[in-house]
Formats: structure tokens, sequence, C-alpha cells
């Protein structure tokens, strides 16, 4: 049953993602045509393209989690004793836990705080730009949760077959 959820979270966060880069990009050929062509750039056309960057930044950092794509200081840990590496092990995987939480509770605290002001020339509000940190976190705490269930946070490398690494 949960994997079944983070299944669907998956789809649904990359269909997000995806939709918001075609956006994008959609949006910085229209500006540079339109600057180009007939001296004239959208209003709306470069915050809307920032909002958009930051959006699929935070997706990004919770689809990157889920696949283990980040960065890890694996040569330190390997040299440790099995028993050490697997409280660091424990250890990273509860860090990861309580910072989803954290950026849930504080980043809908940030962008409730943010509502106030204004994204310039597009009219929405500053909670849009903000609003991507809980989304993460929300995404972050379920792969948090499966991560739980696998026996490490990284691959090891003498564990993958010649075939992925060609």
């Amino acid at each position: 049953m949960f994997r079944k959820l983070l299944t669907l979270l998956d789809k649904v966060l990359l269909f997000f993602a995806l939709t918001m880069i075609g956006a994008m990009v959609i949006i910085i050929i229209v500006q540079v045509f339109s600057r180009q062509f007939f001296s004239y750039t959208p209003s709306w056309s470069e915050a809307t393209s920032k909002l958009l960057f930051v959006w699929i930044t935070f997706l990004g950092i919770a689809y990157g989690f889920r696949e283990k794509l980040h960065i890890v200081l694996q040569l330190v840990v390997n040299a440790l004793p099995k028993k050490v590496q697997y409280v660091f092990d424990l250890f990273s995987k509860i860090l990861i836990f309580g910072f989803s939480i954290a950026m849930i509770v504080y980043g809908i605290k940030f962008t409730i705080l943010m509502g106030g002001s204004m994204v310039a020339g597009t009219g929405l509000t500053s909670s849009y730009l903000y609003a991507p940190i809980p989304v993460a976190g929300f995404f972050l705490f379920f792969y948090s949760i499966y991560l739980f269930t696998e026996k490490t946070l990284y691959d090891d490398y003498e564990e993958l077959d010649a075939k992925e690494l060609t």
C-alpha cells in the first residue's frame, strides 16, 4: 500500500516538475523572441521564470533524494566498521526525517508570513515563491519514511553489476 502511494507521489511530482520545466522554457523563448524582434519584453516573463525555477529546484531536491542522486561521503563511511556504518546510516535517515518536518512546519509559517508582499510584474503574492519549501518537505517526509525500510541510504557499489556501470 505504501509503495503504491510512493509511486503515485513520484508520478505527481514528475508531472508537475516536467510541466513547469516546459512552461519555463516556453516563457523564456517568448521573452527572448519578443525582445529581439519586437523590442518588447513582457513584464511578467522574468519573474514567472524565476518562480518556476524555484519550484523546479525544490521538487528536484525531493525527487533526487528519492532516487538517491545526492552526493554522499561514502568513502569515509565505508572505511568504518559495519556497526558504525549502520549508526551513521540511521543517524542520516533520522536527520533527513527531522529536516523534512522542519521544512513543512517552517515553510508553511514562512509562506503565510510572505502573503503580504507581491512578486513584481506578476500580481502574485510572494507566498507562491516560498510555497515549494513545505511542498518539497511533504515529499521528503514520505520519501524519508520509505528510506527507513531500505538497507542503506546510499548504494553499495560492490552490489552493482557491470551492466549498471556501463
